[in-house]
């Protein structure tokens, strides 16, 4: 059996739950949100950032895969928009797929997010809400970015469960709360 995990206290849309910390880079440790399967959480941020979403004028909602995708499915329930999911690995049935690089804090490698090409014309035109269930470095969040402006879409708002890191770095992102990174002390 493993040893026990330490863990991150956090209380989100209502709800509490214990992260587990991964060590990212050495003396570096995160606090890992992986909303997959927990459907009470999934349900509650949906219907929290809908509310925080309520002012914005938009018409579709990008994600980029994979943890995120149950967040976007509901908040499109929740707001009655439509998503698209920004892909991490072409496939040929993706056709003329447009691409762009990201670097993940989770990978550590860099990875390319793909634009299907049945969901381009969805884009072209439309005022879009980029959405992630943690913006950390905001790698992922450019990458997104490029791809919106490759697609012909404006992006109107930046949303995500968490902000991570610096809080300064995203005081324009709707985010339903922050997490720390934290990091080991330095020796003498």
């Amino acid at each position: 059996m493993p040893a026990q995990r330490e863990t991150y206290s956090v209380e989100i849309a209502g709800l509490h739950r214990e992260l587990p910390l991964f060590e990212v880079a050495p003396g570096v440790r995160i606090a890992v949100l992986n909303i997959l399967g927990d459907t009470e959480l999934v349900q509650a941020c949906a219907a929290a950032l809908a509310k925080r979403l309520s002012t914005l004028e938009y018409d579709i909602l990008a994600t980029a895969e994979a943890k995120s995708i149950p967040l976007a499915h509901a908040l499109s329930v929740e707001t009655r928009k439509p998503y698209v999911v920004l892909r991490k690995v072409y496939k040929p049935y993706m056709g003329v797929a447009l691409s762009a690089e990201t670097l993940s804090i989770t990978t550590g490698q860099p990875q390319m997010l793909f634009l299907d090409e049945k969901d381009q014309h969805l884009l072209r035109g439309s005022r879009v809400v980029l959405l992630d269930d943690v913006i950390s470095t905001g790698s992922t969040l450019a990458g997104m970015q490029r791809l919106m402006e490759k697609a012909g879409a404006q992006v109107v708002g930046e949303a995500a469960v968490f902000t991570e890191g610096d809080r300064r770095n995203w005081n324009h992102i709707i985010a339903l709360g922050h997490l720390p990174v934290f990091t080991a002390p330095q020796g003498d």
